[in-house]
């Protein structure tokens, strides 16, 4: 299967990228959705455990510790011998301790199962974001790059829609058991690409060589300036999108059911991710990162504003086009800055990075929560956005004259 980027009038060419964008979208969508059963049934897990703030927040570290390990194998993995034979055996780690999540009765057993769902699911992104790059003009990458993004979006709404209806009847185990269905029709899915031209015709010395992320002082800065921006969208997102929603509970003393806040939410990351995806493509990321990062550096704070649920639906949605729209931007950047033999180590070990770190932002909110306040934490979150603000600046491959080239 040849995939000629220029030739647009191909029906199979236009089949097959058909695939790619379904497939993954379905793997996107599996991972958040996933993602968004822990925030979910987090108040059901701290109530039957009796947990800490601190103990429920390093659930998600412990996963996103599992993303940066799996990360880092598969990336290399799929380098060397390709994205979508690796794609496989992150799927099953994912699927199996999803579903083992309905066995976990202790701490222990969740903190476990959380670990290996992590170790599948780190894998997934730079492989998705890979296929991506090598399937379509650089020139769309962006857009298409959102268009994925917002099917991880909808995993996050298909989970509110599950929380609202099994947790209150059957418990938070019974929730994560669907997260074994979309994997089963992610792998079917999947089964049908085949390696691109890209990945076949390149050079096979220095495929997945972590070594090659720091190979000079200039890739080096831009590496680590690249992981420092993704740990603080992951602290931002997650921290906020795990903790959310039991913060809302407790200031406007909402129920897990009242989800009509968090799919507003999500909705708004959805078009934030059209918007950014338009700016990145025509104008270049650092216009695109600027305007985001500092519109949710202020856009934090109003979400100590809301009093009822329809002022909290309108300033969910506001704050959500903003902290999220910027996400699937991340693989598009890495993906034009990297070459074809480390593209898919560059997006695992930076993006997973970011997880790693950054999900020590659930853990760190969970501590405020337990000795300050709500107000701390915005304060928290919005001075991290500052700080991706400057390091994006030093970024010298993100001026659009230089990004265009990559």
């Amino acid at each position: 299967m040849k995939i000629v980027e220029n030739n647009t009038n191909s029906n199979h060419l236009d089949s097959y990228r058909a695939k790619v964008v379904a497939s993954t979208a379905a793997g996107f969508g599996l991972e958040n959705m996933d993602v968004m059963f822990l925030s979910f049934a987090l108040s059901s897990i701290i109530a039957e455990f009796g947990l800490s703030g601190t103990q429920a927040g390093l659930i998600s570290t412990i996963t996103n510790i599992g993303m940066l390990i799996g990360g880092i194998f598969f990336g290399i993995l799929a380098d060397k011998v390709g994205r979508i034979k690796t794609f496989t055996y992150t799927i099953f780690i994912f699927a199996i301790a999803t579903g083992a999540m309905f066995f976990a009765h202790n701490l222990t057993l969740v903190y476990i199962c959380r670990f290996f769902a992590g170790i599948g699911g780190g894998g997934e992104y730079g492989i998705g974001m890979t296929v991506l790059a090598e399937s379509f003009s650089k020139k769309k990458l962006g857009r298409v790059s959102s268009w994925v993004g917002m099917a991880g979006q909808g995993g996050a709404i298909m989970a509110a829609l599950l929380a609202t209806l099994v947790i209150p009847t059957l418990g938070w185990h019974a929730l994560f058991l669907f997260g074994i269905l979309p994997v089963i029709i992610t792998f079917f899915i999947r089964h049908h690409l085949k390696e691109s031209d890209t990945f076949i015709k390149s050079s096979k010395e220095k495929h997945g060589s972590v070594k090659e992320l720091f190979a000079t002082p200039k890739i080096a800065h831009q590496t680590i300036a690249l992981m420092v921006m993704a740990i603080v969208q992951i602290a931002g997102y997650f921290g906020l999108m795990n903790w959310l929603p039991t913060i809302m509970q407790k200031q406007l003393n909402l129920t897990v059911a009242s989800s009509t806040w968090m799919i507003a939410t999500i909705l708004g990351m959805c078009a934030g991710m059209l918007t950014f995806g338009w700016i990145l493509d025509n104008l270049g990321p650092r216009l695109a990162f600027g305007i985001f990062l500092v519109c949710s550096a202020i856009g934090v704070y109003v979400l100590t504003l809301p009093t009822n649920m329809l002022s909290l639906i309108i300033v969910g949605a506001i704050v959500g086009y903003f902290s999220n729209g910027m996400f699937a931007g991340y693989g598009a950047v890495v993906s034009r800055l990297y070459p074809t033999e480390i593209r898919a180590t560059a997006n695992n070990v930076i993006m997973n990075t970011g997880r790693c770190i950054g999900g020590f932002s659930s853990l760190a909110i969970g501590w405020i929560l337990d000795n300050y306040n709500v107000m701390t934490v915005m304060v928290f979150i919005s001075t991290l956005y500052v700080i991706s603000l400057i390091v994006m600046l030093t970024i010298s491959n993100l001026k659009a004259s230089n990004y265009k080239q990559a």
